[in-house]
């Protein structure tokens, strides 16, 4: 049997997936978390084999929270179940360690399909996401193609810019110095294949992936 963490600021979203999963004899429920020291709390404590979490919760850097769980607690599973959109939010999601991505507007059963997929191992996004990914027409020259060589620290920088922050804003938030953000700045430049800030910004705006 899994155990399980549920992690959301939303009791009904908590008390909504303890009464989905309360018959089954596959998981678990040991934990329901608020914030995030609560749910880094839970992890230490109770070493849980799954954690389903949105990523926007009190006391949680978003999606950067997701490399810190992936570096510090390595055997436990993240579904990250977010009202934030599928389409923008899910490979970056992976690509900093979450096992799977399920939008809040999904069905029960996609639902449960994506924590099966997740326990038995695999990794879980939805069905059009994933060919659009694995696609043979996404030539080497698409900017999802080029999008998805990015490391999670660019992605970092390339969010933060896009969100209007300054260099400062940036290094502050990442805890490095700003001319290790003006290398980022840089590189995602150079990877995107842009030649300015103006449309580095507005690319990052319009990855969409299906």
């Amino acid at each position: 049997m899994k155990k399980i963490v549920i992690a959301d600021h939303h009791p009904v979203t908590r008390k909504g997936i303890a009464c989905m999963l309360k018959k089954s004899k596959d998981y678990s429920i040991v934990g329901k978390v608020n914030n995030g020291d609560e749910l880094f709390k839970n992890l230490e404590e109770i070493n849980p084999d799954i954690l389903i979490m949105e990523i926007d919760m009190p006391q949680i850097n978003g999606i950067n929270v997701l490399r810190s769980i992936k570096t510090e607690f390595p055997q436990t599973r993240v579904l990250i179940f977010s009202t934030h959109p599928e389409e923008i939010y899910a490979l970056r999601s992976i690509k900093s360690g979450a096992a799977g991505y399920v939008p809040k507007t999904a069905s029960t059963k996609v639902f449960l399909k994506a924590l099966k997929r997740i326990a038995k191992g695999g990794i879980f996004l939805n069905e059009e996401l994933t060919s659009t990914f694995t696609s043979r027409n996404v030539g080497e020259s698409s900017a999802i193609s080029r999008y998805k060589k990015l490391s999670s620290r660019e992605i970092e920088v390339l969010n933060l810019l896009s969100s209007g922050k300054r260099n400062k804003d940036i290094a502050n938030a990442l805890d490095i110095n700003e001319k290790t953000v003006s290398t980022y700045k840089t590189r995602l430049l150079k990877k995107l294949k842009v030649d300015n800030l103006a449309d580095l910004i507005n690319q990052s705006r319009m990855f969409q992936f299906g």
